[in-house]
Formats: structure tokens, C-alpha cells, sequence
């Protein structure tokens, strides 16, 4: 087995081998190519956001945030993972000299899960090589980068791609789960052998594998997502929509059922008047089994403005029907002018 692993110290290269239960032969000078280690440490930098008074998700995710980013271009663009930049009103990225400049937030892009922001200035760095996620496969060796040099990198071996839900009305088709754990997770970069960018981490997770094995480390996501989105953010169109319907009805697995775990202020279940503890039976007339399966039905009813028919079982062990009148998630936030 070749892996390309040049822009990695012989350090990081070993301690990959001992995760992976591999051994890598050198590589033939002829296929020796991508950045240096060096390189892929200066296009990692750090971003500072502060939110305002109001924002939705203040209390949630905090008044300040950090987070990682990996710059793309020569222009300053910037990919993160998005709960760092969300409904900011002040955006900072200091590079890896320890230099700051401002920058704007370009997308936000819930379905997928990634943030982009572009910086006032160029970043004086060779932008990072974006990959090919859909490569990435189980047992593979990578590294976990984030700003602070070798000393914030960590060889990982990809555990897992699967399926990932979160209550927070998200699905994502074959995320990228990585062991072991790295705990300054939100927007570091996962580097594959080649040097390139295949993921943005999004979450520390108690189970990568899915199933009953305990085994903790990260869920990234996969940057083959990105594409389109940097696409929207040239058009200067509205990247930040979405074409699924929300209802701000967040909800976990347990005990084989559905259960409500909270409601999102003035949206659009709490205006139906379910509560924290409701337990979700039914989307129309067919019967919801797993987050991942209220999700599909719930999409499948049709855009944001869709009606959605909801059958629970209440806190007082009542059957009860609601018409929940979707929208769209992005009307909900309160996003800084400009944004």
C-alpha cells in the first residue's frame, strides 16, 4: 500500500502507520507532489466572531466563538464550518504570522453544515489544494490540522463514512468519522496522504463507528459539498437559502421513539404548540421511526411554506394532530445587516 505522505514529518508519518495498523514503503520520487508540511500549516488560521445581542443562537453557541479555517484561494477565501460564523457581526482571522485582518462572511449554508468568509486582505500562503472526498475511505490514514502548526496537527485513520442526523433538523450523507479524537474540533482541516483538503470538522462524537463499539473521535464534513456553494457566493446570488422545509423541531432518538427535546423560540412547532417531551409518531398518515426518517418525509412534503402534518403523543399521554406552516430556517436567524 503507496500513500503519499511528503508534506508529513517522518513523526506524523510513523505515529499515522501505529493508528492505522499499516506500515508505508517510501514513495517513488516520481509520484512525490502536493504542499509541504510547512505549507499546509500556514493555510490553516483562526477565526474570532462575536454576536450580537439578539441573535438566535447566542445563547446556544455563545456571544464568542473560535474556530479554525482553511484558505482556498489567493483572495482571501476562507472555509470553516458554519456554527463559527452564524449570525456574526464582527469577523477576525489571524494568520499563521499572528497578523489579523477583518473579514466578511460570504455563506452560511445549514444543509451542508460549512461557513465561508473572505478576508479583508490576501493571506500570504499557498492556498490549500482542495480534494476529492468521495476518495476518502474507511481505514485511510489523514491528519487533523488546525491553527498553531505541527503542534495542533493529529494523525487520525478514518474510521467510518456513514450517515450522520443531528437534532437540529440536519442530515449528511456520508459524513467522514476520524478516531482518534481531537478536541479543538470546529473547522480544522482534515488533510488527506496527498496534502489536500478533504473535510472540515464539524462535532466530537462519543461513537464514529455507528454501532455499539465505543470508540470517540470527530465527525468532518466532506468537502466534495463545497463546490456548489462556493459557486452560489460568486454569483453573488443568496447562497444562504435552502429548499427544505423547517419547522425548529429538535429531537433525539431514545428508546426506540422520537422524542421533542426542545422547540425553537417563535418558530414555527412552537407556534403549533409542541412541547419538550412531545414524542413524534407521524409525518401525514405514515409513521416516523428514526430522526433520519422524519427527516426524508418531513423534506419530501415540499419547499419552505409547506404544511406539515405532525401526529404526537404528548407529555400527558394525549394523541394529538397539528398543522405545522414550515418556512425557511434562514428567515428565522437574525442575520447582521450586510450578511
Amino acid at each position: 500500500m503507496r500513500i503519499g505522505l511528503k508534506f508529513i514529518s517522518l513523526r506524523i508519518v510513523l505515529a499515522v502507520g501505529l493508528i492505522a495498523g499499516i506500515v508505508y514503503p517510501p514513495e517513488p520520487a516520481a509520484a512525490q507532489a502536493g504542499p509541504s508540511i510547512e505549507d499546509v500549516f500556514k493555510a490553516i488560521v483562526r477565526i474570532d466572531t462575536t454576536i450580537p445581542d439578539g441573535a438566535r443562537t447566542r445563547d446556544i453557541l455563545g456571544a464568542t466563538r473560535t474556530g479554525h479555517g482553511a484558505v482556498i484561494d489567493a483572495n482571501g477565501l476562507i472555509v470553516t464550518i458554519g456554527y463559527v460564523i452564524l449570525e456574526a457581526d464582527t469577523v477576525t482571522v489571524t494568520s499563521h504570522d499572528g497578523k489579523q485582518t477583518p473579514a466578511t462572511v460570504l455563506a452560511y449554508d445549514h444543509d451542508t453544515g460549512f461557513g465561508l468568509v473572505r478576508a479583508a486582505r490576501s493571506i500570504p500562503v499557498k492556498p490549500l489544494p482542495i480534494g476529492k472526498s468521495d476518495g476518502v475511505k474507511q481505514k485511510a490514514a489523514a491528519v487533523i490540522a488546525g491553527y498553531g502548526g505541527s503542534e495542533a496537527a493529529l494523525p487520525v485513520r478514518v474510521v467510518a463514512r456513514r450517515e450522520f442526523t443531528g437534532y437540529w433538523e440536519y442530515l449528511l450523507e456520508k459524513a467522514i468519522f476520524t478516531a482518534p479524537p481531537y478536541a479543538n474540533f470546529g473547522g480544522a482541516a482534515l488533510i488527506d496522504s496527498t496534502g489536500a483538503l478533504v473535510g472540515i470538522g464539524s462535532l466530537l462524537v462519543p461513537n464514529t463507528t455507528g454501532d455499539e463499539e465505543f470508540l470517540p473521535g470527530n465527525m468532518f464534513v466532506p468537502i466534495d459539498r463545497l463546490k456548489p456553494l462556493i459557486e452560489k457566493a460568486a454569483t453573488l446570488s443568496q447562497p444562504t437559502r435552502s429548499a427544505k422545509p423547517w419547522i425548529g423541531l429538535y429531537t433525539e432518538e431514545a428508546r426506540g421513539r422520537l422524542f421533542v427535546q426542545r422547540v425553537a423560540q417563535d418558530g414555527p412547532a412552537q407556534q403549533a404548540g409542541l412541547t419538550k417531551g412531545d414524542i413524534v409518531i407521524k409525518i401525514g398518515d405514515s409513521a416516523v421511526t428514526t430522526q433520519a426518517d422524519f427527516y426524508r418525509k418531513l423534506w419530501a412534503l415540499g419547499g419552505p411554506g409547506a404544511t406539515v402534518p405532525v401526529t404526537v403523543l404528548t407529555t400527558r399521554s394525549e394523541i394529538k394532530r397539528v398543522e405545522i406552516a414550515s418556512t425557511e430556517r434562514y428567515r428565522w436567524y437574525r442575520f447582521p445587516k450586510g450578511n
